[in-house]
């Protein structure tokens, strides 16, 4: 399914989005590489290569999200035809609201919801010229329940739930998909790179992050949601899914549960 497919992966420079590259890789896909590093995304490049696919890179901030059009439309032109685009890039939280700073929460909308905007607003044009395309956002368990110590994090990916749930309504008559995947714990360095209430990076492992599914997994997973097409796919450890399940339909319960709970 994934053969010679044209698919932009933004955050593939490490964690869920690097794994993703190779597993997409492997399928023969054509990879479109975003993120910050360029060292770090040529380093993955090489490796989508070894694995089979094509692969070119596209350094992206997504925090700069009034130049994005800009910087992709060189490759519009080179690629017309925009078969996935996965908004991936993001960016963690560790602190407590009445200790983060105001910036910390716009610096993490920025990237985390108005970043992913721009980028699919920037690739849309094209899949609706061919009718066809599929949008897939990588949010989070956090994007269906609010945790102590996250709240800026979840804010950002439940309004990503929001603005990609209206589009999907949007487009359902032109053929083009739309899959938000919220994953649980998955052992990748996002808590490593969290901003601590000052924007310092929170530069720990969370045990949580540390005993989580592996990334390598987790893609083959999204892989397969892909497939499917689903509208919403919870990928994780059993005791992270069942909070999305018990928040809808127990929320009195959740809510005194996720109060006594001892968040890192």
């Amino acid at each position: 399914m994934f053969k010679n497919k044209t698919i932009w992966i933004t955050g593939a420079s490490s964690g869920i989005g690097e794994a993703l590259a190779y597993a997409f890789a492997q399928h023969g896909a054509r990879l479109i590489l975003s993120a910050r590093n360029v060292d770090k995304l040529a380093k993955v490049k090489e490796q989508c290569l070894q694995y089979g696919g094509e692969a070119i890179v596209q350094p992206l901030d997504l925090s700069d999200f009034d130049r994005i059009p800009q910087k992709i439309n060189p490759i519009l032109e080179m690629y017309p035809k925009i078969d996935i685009l996965v908004n991936n890039g993001g960016i963690s939280q560790r602190g407590l609201v009445q200790e983060t700073k105001l910036e910390v929460t716009k610096r993490i909308l920025d990237v985390n919801f108005l970043g992913q905007v721009a980028m699919t607003k920037a690739v849309l044009p094209t899949m609706l010229s061919h009718k066809l395309g599929h949008i897939v956002v990588i949010s989070s368990v956090v994007g269906k329940f609010g945790t102590p110590r996250r709240s800026s994090y979840s804010a950002s990916k439940h309004a990503l739930h929001g603005f990609f749930d209206a589009l999907r309504a949007e487009l359902v008559d032109d053929n083009i998909k739309v899959t938000l995947i919220c994953p649980g714990y998955i052992r990748t360095n996002i808590s490593y790179n969290a901003l601590n209430p000052n924007g310092d990076k929170h530069a720990q492992l969370d045990p949580g992050q540390a005993a989580g599914m592996s990334a390598e997994k987790f893609a083959k997973k999204v892989l397969k949601v892909i497939k499917k097409q689903k509208r919403e796919a919870y990928i994780g450890g059993a005791k992270e899914i069942f909070g999305i399940y018990l928040k809808r339909f127990f929320p009195g319960f959740f809510a005194r549960f996720i109060a006594r709970t001892k968040v890192t």
